[in-house]
């Protein structure tokens, strides 16, 4: 027991430690945590005593953001609990420090919620489902995801007003499909681990009826016609005889900041050269004609996001997102990240938790140090979205897409055998986290009103957009 006990330890280290032991071995070291932190553990959530006051966190957050983008991403965030939820990363990774976990860590998404889920190209133009956003990436416990994405399909299945019952079903059944998909994963190899994907083809296949297998192939159409050739026209407009990016302020402006062309250049020399050689020969047939702001997102509102637009000799345009890259706020629980550019940590994280990857994905750095990840703008990309006319039975299907997807993300880094050991083969866990999400999303709800209140009082200025 001593023994076991020894080893589950050492696989408890902030980095990812070669895994050489048996499967058999790291199964029982797994299952030797239960004792330690057992899975019921996971369930409860009570409020701390000390927890600090969700409007102080927020405010906190948006240090060095761009102060006339805030009221952005405090209006983007009032309309319901979710938008709230999307928009407070940082609060439930402080949240989420307090709970029970085994130490095991994976490459951590840091902010994985279901709309954080999606279609989008390989490099080869087929179309995957993954995880899509890598803006916290962080070595971390991997029950932080778990539960994050867990209350995140309790509070959107409330928003819509769907049961109680049905909002806790969605959250059981993510984590149903994580652990058992996670057992499946640590009887592969290495290898067949890393080229598992999960395409259109196989998602519209798994489709349980006719009805739904149409509405499958309808969203893999719309999200094939999701490409920057398709977006292009819809931002830019002719000014002086060439196309420009359309200034829609303040979701969309330019900057005429002293020295900001030369600032400009000297990042896209550093980004040329975190690409792969060959792909510098592609990115080298375009160059760069604009550049403005784009406020994207809830929770990156206010951060510096640009908008870069290139043409080739033939005038082909091409959309790159240059997406400031901060801290994660999983680092304050979970350990500074090893790499000095944070860009460079969002574009290792990436690739280290999807099954392909962006053929754009690099990273730069600004004049004044501000660290930078770049990716195509808009390149097939969806996300199922949890509205109104959503049936429960619909919901139960993206939970098991999102934690099949979430376990495969985990397996590629962390120890699919020694996680599943501590998992079991029982769906205890599942109820665990079922309730903890249940309960979390109370606490989210006071969180959101709190945030009404603070704007109702003009406490905070919050900048509510309309859709043009």
């Amino acid at each position: 027991m001593a023994d076991k006990a020894k080893a589950a330890g050492e696989a408890r280290s902030g980095r990812f430690e070669p895994v050489m032991r048996s499967r058999d071995q790291r199964l029982a070291d797994g299952k030797v945590l239960r004792e330690e932190i057992p899975l019921e553990s996971h369930a409860e959530w009570k409020r701390p005593k000390d927890r600090r006051d969700p409007i102080d966190v927020l405010k906190a957050s948006n240090r060095d953001r761009l102060p006339e983008l805030i009221p952005i991403r405090y209006g983007r965030m009032l309309p319901s609990p979710f938008t709230f939820l999307r928009g407070s990363a940082g609060l439930m990774a402080y949240d989420l420090a307090g709970t029970p976990n085994t130490g095991i860590r994976v490459q951590a998404c840091g902010d994985c919620h279901l709309l954080n889920f999606g279609l989008f190209a390989t490099p080869e133009r087929n179309l995957i489902f993954d995880l899509n956003d890598f803006d916290e990436t962080l070595p971390a416990p991997w029950e932080w995801d778990v539960k994050r994405l867990a209350v995140s399909f309790v509070v959107a299945v409330r928003d819509i007003k769907l049961s109680v019952k049905d909002a806790r079903a969605g959250a059981v059944e993510c984590v149903r499909a994580y652990r058992e998909r996670l057992r499946a994963l640590s009887k592969m190899s290495p290898l067949d681990v890393w080229y598992d994907r999960l395409d259109a083809e196989t998602i519209i296949a798994m489709a349980p009826n006719a009805k739904l297998r149409k509405r499958r192939e309808q969203l893999v159409s719309q999200a094939q016609q999701r490409i920057g050739d398709y977006l292009y026209p819809k931002i830019t407009g002719e000014v002086g005889g060439r196309r420009r990016l359309v200034d829609e302020p303040p979701g969309m402006y330019h900057l005429s900041t002293r020295g900001f062309e030369r600032t400009v250049h000297e990042a896209m020399v550093l980004y040329r050269l975190s690409l792969p050689e060959e792909r510098r020969t592609l990115f080298d047939r375009y160059r760069l004609e604009d550049m403005a702001i784009k406020a994207v997102g809830i929770g990156s509102v206010g951060t510096r996001c640009f908008v870069g637009l290139f043409f080739s000799a033939e005038n082909h345009p091409l959309l790159l997102q240059f997406k400031e890259a901060r801290s994660s706020v999983l680092e304050p629980y979970a350990g500074k990240s090893l790499y000095e550019n944070d860009g460079q940590r969002v574009v290792t994280g990436q690739r280290l938790m999807q099954s392909a990857s962006d053929i754009f994905l690099g990273w730069t750095r600004g004049r004044e140090g501000r660290c930078f990840y770049v990716r195509q703008l808009r390149d097939m990309k969806m996300s199922a979205q949890i509205e109104e006319g959503v049936t429960p039975e619909q919901v139960l299907l993206y939970a098991e897409l999102c934690g099949r997807t979430l376990a495969h993300a985990h397996a590629k880094s962390g120890d699919a055998a020694m996680i599943s050991g501590y998992l079991g083969k029982s769906d205890t866990f599942d109820r665990a986290v079922g309730d903890f999400a249940s309960e979390y999303a109370e606490q989210n709800k006071k969180d959101h009103a709190a945030l009404v209140a603070a704007v109702k009082a003009g406490k905070i200025k919050a900048l509510i957009e309309t859709e043009s």
